[in-house]
């Protein structure tokens, strides 16, 4: 029975997980195609309501596991934080009419998102055999998506202002050499976009020795496997055909006229 129980836990909490990654997916669409639009969609009656129902299905999946969880305290200790990004603060915001600056109102909307990257962690573990790999593609995408929800806020909150962002390309190239470190030409001009530099040189400075990390070690496992390889003792086309001559003369004198 508890092996059952177990087993069933194990079927919901997949569901769960595959459907917070689908919608953080739509969500990540809906806000891209309004970005490139130019649309402020946070003041949107059609947005605050998608938001709404994928952050109460965030909620919802977040009390189930909590229930489902033999050790509560422990869960909520673990996953306090997927509670707070679950929270519908733009519709909050919206519905008592509370005046934000639209920079930090269209950073907020990235809160769920949140959630929906533990989620895509969890999902690649099902497909990837090797642990260490399966944190390599995590990191991976944990890094692609920063790079270009930092880019779209960075573009967002400076193409209107700065001379140096004239389109989306131009703030993904300066994500692209903030995280790096090395620096870019375009030098942001808002509050926001000074805030977005810091974050990405902090996040690439976190982010990249991880990266370094794992491939000089699959590069070192590599070299390890082919030392192996030459170090075994190699059999020669002639020492083969010598000794199946001698294996032959051998059961030729062993037979009885």
């Amino acid at each position: 029975m508890p092996g059952k129980l177990r087993l069933t836990r194990r079927m919901v909490y997949d569901v769960l997980h595959v459907v917070v990654l689908l919608l953080s997916i739509l969500l990540v669409v809906g806000i891209s195609v309004d970005t490139f639009k130019d649309i402020a969609f946070y003041n949107q009656p059609r947005f605050l309501k998608l938001q709404l129902m994928v952050c109460l299905f965030f909620l919802l999946d977040f009390f189930v596991e909590f229930f489902m969880s033999d050790r509560k305290r422990h869960y909520l200790w673990t996953h306090a934080v997927f509670f707070f990004v679950s929270i519908p603060y733009q519709f909050i915001i919206s519905y008592f009419n509370i005046e934000l600056p639209p920079e930090l109102n269209y950073i907020l909307r990235f809160a769920p998102l949140t959630r929906g990257g533990y989620a895509l962690a969890i999902v690649i573990g099902w497909f990837t055999s090797n642990r260490v790999t399966g944190m390599f593609i995590t990191y991976l995408l944990i890094l692609v998506s920063t790079l270009y929800f930092v880019s779209m806020s960075f573009y967002v909150v400076e193409h209107n202002i700065n001379p140096g962002v004239e389109n989306y390309l131009d703030a993904l190239w300066w994500a692209c050499m903030e995280m790096t470190t090395a620096g870019s030409s375009i030098n942001a001009i808002t509050p926001a976009g000074r805030f977005l530099g810091f974050f990405m040189a902090c996040f690439g400075l976190m982010i990249m020795p991880m990266m370094t990390v794992y491939i000089s070690s699959l590069i070192k496992r590599h070299g390890s496997i082919l030392d192996d390889d030459s170090q075994k003792p190699s059999v020669s086309p002639e020492a083969t055909a010598d000794s199946s001559e001698t294996d032959n003369s051998d059961k030729t004198n062993g037979t009885k006229p």
